[in-house]
């Protein structure tokens, strides 16, 4: 299963080309399932090791909807747009919260593939910074973190919505860039499971 994690708290531009992404997966035989933190009550990580010692997060919300389709995916996509040239707060939170899963086992999301998508207001708002603060959290747990590829994605899918989703859907750059990493995405994924 590959898991969509939305980081924007509206329902919009973001939104929509996560969706997209899981779709084109859904129509290549991958299950997929989508989780947003619009609307959620996510706090921030309180680094207070109570999960070191209790295999659980001391803070009941609503992480606890994601937190075993993250440890039982085989891949993630998260996707954010741009807040003060990096992610949202929101997706912040849930990267952080993370903390409680290593706790159980710290190699609990090793193995798993992950991409990342970055959307901005502005055509160079921060979305490669955006892209790379998720890779971090990627390399970090083992997670293979996957790029476009030269010319063209590179780090991976930058969009430029203009705080529109008319707009982003009108971003053919941003869309080849999506459409370029989807398929290092899925041959990583396939090498990784032996489905060449």
């Amino acid at each position: 299963m590959i898991l969509g994690i939305c980081g924007s708290p509206r329902k919009q531009s973001t939104e929509y080309v996560l969706k997209y992404a899981l779709g084109e997966l859904e129509k290549k035989g991958f299950q997929v399932k989508y989780f947003s933190v619009s609307g959620k009550k996510i706090a921030p990580c309180l680094h207070c090791n109570y999960c070191l010692e209790n295999k659980v997060c001391i803070q009941k919300d609503d992480m606890f909807e994601i937190y075993d389709s993250i440890k039982n995916s085989d891949g993630m996509i998260m996707a954010s747009p741009i807040h003060n040239g990096g992610i949202t707060a929101q997706l912040k939170a849930v990267i952080d919260r993370c903390r409680s899963l290593y706790a159980i086992d710290i190699n609990i999301l090793r193995g798993k593939v992950g991409m990342s998508i970055a959307v901005g207001g502005d055509r160079v708002g921060g979305q490669e910074l955006a892209i790379q603060e998720i890779n971090t959290f990627y390399i970090l747990n083992g997670i293979i973190p996957i790029g476009g590829g030269m010319f063209g994605a590179n780090l991976g899918p930058c969009f430029w919505s203009q705080d529109s989703v008319e707009d982003v859907k009108n971003d053919k750059y941003g869309f080849e860039a999506l459409d370029k990493t989807l398929k290092f995405f899925i041959q990583t994924y396939n090498l990784l499971n032996d489905n060449i």
